[in-house]
């Protein structure tokens, strides 16, 4: 296959993931971009790999998680407004993650690492095997990463229902 012909196939599901991912649909473009810069530049080894659309995941993944590390920092902030996410595109049923106004901020709570390992696992319903390789960490990090990060949400959201 094809990078563009890849590219094409695999930039919309990119930019949702990224955009569960970062919180905000901007930053998921231009973290998409890079991966795809990237992955460009490095086709022979994303084509070569078992599984391509995972590697594209852990590109993204990587570039979320260093985002902070480049000089132009910039701020995610859960936004009330979730109808920029939504696309007029073919349903799809995980929208219903990305539109949950109430688990928007909790999630921008949770730590960078905590984030990935829950949006792998339910938004991408990947295994603990795929979110280690992403993650590029032990698949018993990834269980502890979706512990400690369901565990926080489930703090957040309790709190949320006794203030109000």
């Amino acid at each position: 296959m094809q990078f563009e012909e890849f590219s094409r196939e695999q930039l919309p599901g990119l930019v949702r993931f990224a955009a569960v991912l970062t919180g905000d649909r901007d930053l998921a473009q231009d973290v998409v971009q890079d991966a795809l810069v990237r992955a460009h530049q490095g086709w022979r080894q994303v084509a070569a790999a078992d599984r391509p659309e995972l590697y594209m995941r852990k590109i993204v993944v990587n570039g979320y998680l260093s985002w902070r590390r480049r000089w132009y920092q910039r701020s995610v902030r859960p936004t009330a407004d979730t109808t920029r996410f939504r696309e007029p595109a073919v349903p799809d049923p995980a929208w219903r993650i990305a539109d949950a106004d109430q688990l928007a901020g909790p999630l921008a709570r949770l730590t960078r690492a905590q984030r990935a390992a829950i949006v792998l696992r339910f938004y991408e319903d990947r295994d603990d095997g795929e979110i280690a390789a992403v993650l590029g960490c032990a698949p018993a990090t990834v269980r502890s990463h979706v512990s400690r990060g369901l565990s926080a949400l489930r703090v957040q959201l309790t709190e949320g229902k006794e203030t109000v």
